[in-house]
């Protein structure tokens, strides 16, 4: 997609999750993609109109790259489809509808409700103890419900925070704030689940390019009554409820 050139947009519905941007198909009709970025689960493709497209996948959003004729029995969930300079068509598809797409002007991006508001990227320089400790310092929320908040770290879902938890024997239920000092240093703690978050996103990262069986995924994720599978701990991994998303931890060696 990048350095490519929008030839053909094709809309199958008004909106999405939200309406679609006034005029959206012909804005784009013509512009070159400059560059690709992700800013947490949102995203960015910078235009040579100087607007960018913003793109959420929702619940449910993927988009199929393919190259050739547009197939005849495209589904009834392909609900925006570009057609680039390059050859390729880009389809999204999402079967719930929650994804959505904008196009925004530079003040608009860094004024964006949700964007301006982010965090840093767990994978990024900007992103250590000292980041987390502060983030958390003073939060009577639960330490998973604090990362979660894409104000604390950017990007995080329930899977991998969960995993992340696990990694560094940190209870999801204890308070966020018992990470940092009262002035906002780090404590050991934090140490250590700033270093397993970006373990595990960087083992996801890793698999994604590899086959492997759902089974060998996951540390604790959909593992419940399943031994912990740090090799000194003889627990069982429970799940409880937070904040209305499913937790899966194990009470023997997360403190």
């Amino acid at each position: 997609m990048e350095s490519a050139r929008f030839v053909r947009v094709l809309l199958r519905r008004p909106d999405l999750r939200t309406p679609f941007p006034v005029r959206f198909d012909r804005r784009l009709r013509g512009r070159t993609v400059l560059r690709l970025e992700r800013r947490a689960k949102y995203l960015l493709a910078i235009l040579s109109s100087d607007e960018t497209l913003v793109m959420h996948l929702g619940m449910s959003g993927s988009f199929r790259v393919e190259r050739g004729r547009e197939r005849i029995d495209d589904g009834r969930h392909d609900h925006v489809v570009f057609h680039m300079s390059s050859g390729f068509r880009i389809t999204f598809t999402d079967p719930r509808r929650f994804g959505f797409m904008d196009l925004l002007t530079p003040r608009e991006l860094a004024e964006h409700p949700a964007l301006s508001r982010l965090g840093p990227e767990p994978l990024s320089a900007a992103f250590d103890a000292a980041a987390l400790a502060r983030a958390c310092r003073g939060k009577k929320t639960s330490l998973k419900a604090a990362l979660l908040d894409q104000r604390v770290v950017a990007g995080l879902g329930n899977i991998y925070v969960s995993e992340a938890l696990h990694v560094a024997r940190l209870s999801p239920l204890r308070l966020a704030s018992t990470i940092a000092t009262a002035s906002g240093a780090p404590r050991p703690a934090a140490v250590r689940l700033a270093a397993a978050i970006r373990q595990v996103l960087e083992q996801a990262i890793a698999r994604s390019a590899k086959a492997y069986r759902r089974g060998d995924r996951f540390r604790v994720y959909e593992r419940t009554g399943e031994r912990c599978r740090h090799a000194d701990c003889r627990g069982t991994i429970a799940q409880c409820v937070q904040s209305g998303r499913t937790t899966f931890y194990c009470p023997a060696c997360q403190r």
